[in-house]
């Protein structure tokens, strides 16, 4: 669904004033006898997310009050997300400053995401015109990739398996003329061994996706997604309850693909390479075991030590072939661990990288960009828990302990020495609805990436 940005006069659209305990008694002073009298009768008192219409002339709708929190250091800069669920159908403006005057547009384009694939789900029908000082069509690329991301997590497993993932990606590498490639079969299971044991169980061939853009004598920026459609646990069965969020475990590749729409659309002086490895991770009688050894696509050989640990296993080859090619930069994104929902919760993803002033940086713009990122250590000590008495490396080591940072560790053994890389271990979802976030299928990091290559290759 595109942005919801209108090209009208602000002049015939509605305003909408916004308030805050503190500031209502001056707002109310000079607004209109008739409608001050309306919102003291209706009792609004500009609470956080509070909404009240006021009529205008001829009972038409003429005002839009909202509640914004006092504190600033404490206020929710995508309030504003909860406007398009409460309006009247119609084109409106922003009258006054919110705390963010752009992320506050950007969220009234989020909040006006539905997904209505499956489920009758009316557009709300609301636009906003965008304020003078806000870039409009650099909020209405970032809202429209990161519906994309979203449709993509919502869309149940029966339709998103790692064809329907590529066909997705080849839907997109077409639209901005991108070099599209997709390897599966024997070529899979020959020169990405990982990524075809996970996925062989399955009855959908796993593969890998492989698109490019740009101009070569560009910077190469390569960005990799964990595209497993839906993770069983494998042979390490996970409970049921566990499995219901599944479809979700794409989340990596749908913010990769988000990622790199926003990229393309901004014309970014990148050379950008995607690689997605779509598996199933299913239970058959030719799954990957508990105990089994592979060599990966690096040549070293890798241990299983737990099947619901797969993840890393496809990222890891898919990270070897990006380092062939020496990117500039490189990014992977992945729902890969409980353990970092444990630390951080589902709303604040964990990110590793070797690169100091890349940390800084990301961390500076996910405050900006209200999308929240924590950086963890890729701790070395904990690098010995990798090991195993049969093989180069176990992918999942026992004890139970620091989860997300030795997963984090064992992708590293796949990247380059010398390259400049940023990993995120992303949720890609919100359990509940939040202002400018319904439940359902979530865009993670993906914004915060965007301004940072925005940042070094615009």
């Amino acid at each position: 669904m595109p942005a919801p940005f209108s090209t009208a006069l602000a002049s015939s659209a509605t305003p909408i004033l916004f308030a805050t305990t503190s500031t209502w008694e001056s707002i109310a002073a000079n607004l209109p006898a008739p409608a001050r009298e309306f919102a003291t009768a209706n009792g609004f008192a500009a609470k956080p997310g509070e909404c009240l219409t006021l009529p205008g002339e001829n009972g038409k709708l003429g005002f839009v009050l909202f509640g914004l929190e006092d504190d600033v250091a404490k206020a929710d800069p995508f309030r504003a997300g909860q406007l398009p669920a409460k309006l009247p159908k119609g084109t409106y403006r922003f009258a006054n400053a919110p705390h963010d005057t752009r992320l506050a547009a950007l969220a009234f384009a989020l909040g006006s995401y539905r997904f209505s694939r499956y489920k009758k789900a009316e557009p709300y029908g609301v636009s906003l015109v965008p304020p003078e000082d806000a870039d409009a069509d650099e909020l209405a690329r970032i809202a429209d990739a990161a519906a994309l991301a979203r449709d993509l997590i919502n869309t149940p497993p029966n339709d998103m398996g790692p064809e329907e993932l590529a066909a997705a990606a080849k839907a997109l590498a077409d639209e901005f003329g991108a070099a599209f490639h997709c390897v599966g079969g024997e070529e899979l299971a020959r020169e990405f061994p990982l990524i075809h044991a996970v996925g062989m169980a399955s009855t959908r061939a796993p593969r890998l996706i492989d698109f490019s853009w740009g101009d070569a004598a560009h910077p190469k920026v390569t960005l990799v997604g964990k595209g497993v459609c839906f993770d069983t646990g494998g042979l390490d069965l996970k409970p049921s309850s566990a499995m219901l969020i599944m479809k979700k475990d794409m989340g990596g590749a749908a913010n990769v693909l988000a990622l790199a729409r926003m990229v393309m659309a901004a014309k970014l002086k990148v050379r950008l390479r995607v690689l997605i490895p779509a598996v199933e991770n299913s239970v058959a009688g030719n799954a990957f075991r508990p105990l089994d050894v592979f060599k990966s696509r690096k040549g070293l050989t890798v241990e299983i030590g737990n099947t619901d640990a797969e993840g890393r296993l496809v990222l890891a080859d898919a990270l070897t072939l990006a380092c062939e090619e020496n990117p500039d930069l490189l990014i992977d994104m992945g729902t890969l661990t409980g353990a970092a929902r444990v630390a951080l919760g589902p709303d604040l993803p964990p990110f590793y990288t070797n690169d100091e002033t890349l940390a800084a940086d990301v961390a500076r713009h996910a405050r900006q960009e209200n999308d929240p990122l924590w950086r963890m250590p890729l701790w070395q000590p904990y690098d010995a828990w990798l090991d195993s008495k049969v093989a180069d490396i176990n992918n999942a080591p026992s004890g139970g302990f620091a989860g997300s940072i030795t997963c984090a560790l064992f992708m590293q053994r796949f990247v380059s020495a010398g390259t400049r890389w940023l990993h995120a271990d992303i949720y890609g979802w919100t359990p509940s609805a939040k202002p400018a976030r319904p439940e359902g299928g979530e865009c993670q990091g993906a914004r915060a990436f965007y301004k940072l290559l925005s940042e070094r290759y615009g």
